[in-house]
């Protein structure tokens, strides 16, 4: 089937969601009342393109590709499963299958990057934040599901996955094989800087991580540090009530997050100060474009009770609740049904976590040739050579970074304006639901 073609149909449907939603807020029974015209719309000039396009069209395939487009365009992280790939997804949902290290998200009608495991084959080959996958094993990712996407990175340990990668400092695919490997979560580290800082470096965010981050600040604490950096940087791993544990950490009270959904009722949920350890030392995190969930839920609890600067890029944006929803034919939705709040009520998912000193990192550039899962990763900076880290421990001694209320752009570094989509968190099956009529 033409691609042109698909393209088109896709764009419709994301142009008929909008003004669907347009529609809601005028009211419940004008919205219905819209919805219906509309769909009249669609369903003419999908006729129209079936009888007139220049070649007869996949219809199945054309309507599969407006369903994802419509989900995505109200919900970057939807997948519309049919009823195969949803049965598949449940029998595979709780195997701890080896896979690649990657955390995926949609973007642009594509699979792309939102974070890689250190040690795993797709951090040996370089892949990083914003790198898009084309095709999954020869299967193009054009309007695949993401969760599907995501059972094809999985398997049995040893065994190979081909993928087509599009990385923004190259112009051209390149086809990399990587090997599947059973990934473990990498451990927290610190160390004493000078002038008394302590530096704890987050890569992950999960009960046990939150324990190890008290106890390198405790014994950093008894090895005389009086100031901290917590290093987010490319933290995408982790449950958002780990994140709410990690805030918990340096706040003794006030609201450290909310969830609200159109069916799921407010939730608060509050520093307990029974919890809080480590609530008077001055306190400077650092995040870029891979931070996410739990992490973010962090950032913006600490940022929003002004209890911690933040120095470094926007973070990614991932904080929701997601189920899958059955449909009459087997097939199901995976939906965002509630979003987690900042204190100040901005949807995180929505907006990620803006740092009051902006400062771009730079990308380490890898080889054509050295794209294999068997290349070394790139050596990691040393600290007079992070700028990131430079701004922080400036804002600690000084109250305020070099360029403090500007931008800082290290060089070859040039991100997209646009806030990347969000990456997948874990969804739970729920009982067939039949829309209202």
């Amino acid at each position: 089937m033409n691609s042109r073609f698909k393209l088109v149909v896709v764009t419709f449907s994301t142009i008929l969601v909008v003004l669907l939603l347009l529609g809601a807020a005028m009211g419940r029974s004008a919205s219905n009342e819209e919805a219906y015209r509309h769909l009249s719309v669609y369903t003419e000039v999908l006729s129209r393109i079936k009888s007139e396009y220049v070649e007869e069209p996949d219809v199945k395939s054309v309507t599969l590709g407006a369903m994802n487009g419509m989900l995505e365009a109200i919900d970057p992280f939807a997948s519309y499963l049919t009823s195969e790939q949803y049965k598949q997804y449940q029998k595979n949902s709780d195997a701890k299958k080896a896979n690649l290290g990657l955390i995926l998200s949609r973007k642009f009608g594509y699979v792309g990057v939102v974070n890689v495991f250190p040690g795993s084959s797709a951090a040996k080959a370089g892949l990083s934040t914003g790198d898009m996958l084309e095709s999954i094993n020869g299967v193009a990712t054009r309007d695949m599901p993401l969760a599907y996407a995501e059972m094809l990175m999985q398997g049995d340990p040893g065994s190979s996955v081909e993928l087509s990668v599009l990385r923004l400092r190259k112009p051209e695919p390149q086809k990399i094989t990587l090997t599947r490997a059973v990934t473990r979560m990498p451990a927290v580290t610190a160390k004493l800087l000078p002038d008394n800082i302590g530096l704890v470096q987050i890569p992950a965010i999960d009960p046990a991580h939150v324990k190890e981050t008290a106890s390198h600040v405790d014994q950093l604490s008894r090895q005389g540090a009086k100031k901290f950096i917590l290093d987010l940087r490319y933290s995408g791993l982790g449950k958002p009530e780990d994140g709410v544990a990690l805030a918990n950490l340096f706040l003794d009270k006030g609201l450290i997050t909310y969830t609200q959904g159109q069916k799921l009722s407010r939730q608060d949920f509050q520093a307990d100060s029974a919890k809080a350890m480590f609530k008077t030392q001055p306190l400077v995190l650092i995040t870029n474009r891979g931070t996410a969930n739990a992490a973010e839920i962090a950032a913006a609890a600490l940022l929003d009770s002004k209890r911690a600067e933040i120095v470094g890029e926007r973070s990614y944006g991932d904080a929701a609740i997601r189920k899958a929803i059955s449909m009459d034919d087997g097939s199901a939705v995976i939906l965002s049904v509630a979003k987690f709040y900042s204190p100040s009520g901005k949807a995180i998912q929505d907006t990620g976590v803006t740092p009051t000193v902006m400062v771009t990192e730079a990308e380490p550039v890898v080889d054509a040739e050295d794209d294999d899962a068997n290349t070394p990763a790139p050596e990691k900076k040393e600290d007079k050579d992070d700028l990131l880290l430079k701004r922080a421990v400036e804002l600690l001694n000084t109250g305020k970074a070099a360029s403090s209320g500007q931008q800082v752009a290290a060089p070859k570094s040039e991100p997209s304006s646009e806030r990347p989509s969000l990456p997948p968190t874990p969804v739970t099956p729920e009982k067939k639901v039949v829309p209202e009529k």
